[in-house]
């Protein structure tokens, strides 16, 4: 039985529609005018223990809806889900123990303390033994290269430094199943690697499930092979980080360097020229045609060197959401049409 599953669930909210001015505000005392937005639309999902999953979708897609509906914060208006055979929304003190949520626009931690004081605070949370707590955070400890931090008050710490004690605060109880909510925002790029060297290195050691959600593509290239991409709170693909590019990519990006130091004037004729910086030029090109046009371009130019990528998977991904929202708007009228 997969460790994490979803059957059609749904979350809907209640937004108050206020208008501008002063008679409106006064008329909204006595009469409030509200609408439904569904932020999750029947989600249906399986997670294996041991995953490492990739949570992705655009601002307002409910991928930290799910995560709080998933980690009890939140209720469902329907369906059903289970977490290690535990209903997550009846919050039940055995499942609280055996999962983490970190959230990266949220703290957990006190900030006028040193972050050593926050822990021992979670290990009386927790109930674990002296023995057992002080193995487990000193491991993590170690494995982030932060012992010198931890007698610091909280406030004082970077922002890569207050992560890094944000995932010891959330693993010091060992837990099976960790969320992770955009754990990587705002921070630097090497903040950013010291991060998920981390997550990998801990997950492969310890084997345990994890559902990430993020908008920086370096982190799910580097820590996730499975990807689930939602958008208007629907699954719009579930798979492989590898097939997404093979599947929804038309072109490829070919690079290319010239001999003599100058760029054609008919390159224009092989492809869309994305890029021009002599003697190097990017040309985006149909990815059935790229062996036609390569050999056309060798033939007719000496080229010094040619390499053939795919395209960035933020342009590809980005591609997807855009063509599935049109593809919702399209629908929506569509129907308004019909109902007419």
């Amino acid at each position: 039985m997969p460790i994490i599953q979803l059957r059609g669930l749904t979350k809907s909210y209640r937004v108050y529609q206020k208008s501008e001015g002063l008679l409106s505000s006064i008329r909204g005392l006595f009469h409030r005018e509200y609408r439904e937005v569904q932020a999750v639309r029947g989600i249906d999902l399986d997670v294996e223990q041991g995953e490492f999953v990739a949570f992705l979708g655009p601002n307002g897609a409910g991928k930290t809806t799910t995560l709080k509906l998933l980690s009890g914060v939140i209720t469902p208006t329907s369906g059903a889900a289970t977490v290690m055979g535990h209903v997550p929304w009846k919050r039940e003190n055995a499942y609280r123990r055996r999962f983490a949520l970190v959230m990266g626009q949220k703290n957990q931690l006190w900030w006028d303390l040193p972050a050593q004081e926050s822990f021992r605070l979670h290990q009386h949370i927790y109930r674990l033994d002296n023995t057992q707590f002080e193995r487990t955070r000193d491991e993590l400890v170690d494995l982030l290269s932060v012992r010198e931090l931890l007698g610091q008050p909280v406030r004082e710490l970077s922002l890569g430094e207050r992560m890094k004690m944000e995932l010891i605060a959330a693993l010091l109880h060992s837990p099976e199943v960790l969320f992770l909510d955009e754990p990587t925002i705002g921070l630097d790029v090497v903040a950013q690697h010291n991060v998920q060297s981390f997550l990998r290195s801990y997950q492969e050691l310890h084997r345990i499930t994890i559902l990430l959600t993020s908008h920086y593509m370096k982190d799910v290239a580097a820590l996730c092979r499975r990807v689930v991409m939602i958008g208007g709170g629907r699954v719009m693909y579930d798979g492989s980080l590898s097939d997404i590019v093979d599947r929804f990519a038309g072109h490829k990006m070919v690079r290319l360097r010239f001999a003599d130091g100058v760029v054609p004037p008919d390159l224009k004729g092989y492809g869309e020229v994305v890029e021009i910086e002599e003697p190097r030029a990017v040309i985006r090109v149909d990815r059935r045609e790229v062996a036609k046009v390569l050999a056309a371009i060798l033939q007719s130019h000496t080229v010094e060197d040619v390499s053939v990528d795919d395209p960035p998977l933020e342009e590809v991904i980005a591609s997807m959401f855009s063509k599935h929202a049109e593809e919702q708007e399209d629908s929506a009228t569509t129907s308004v049409s019909s109902a007419s």
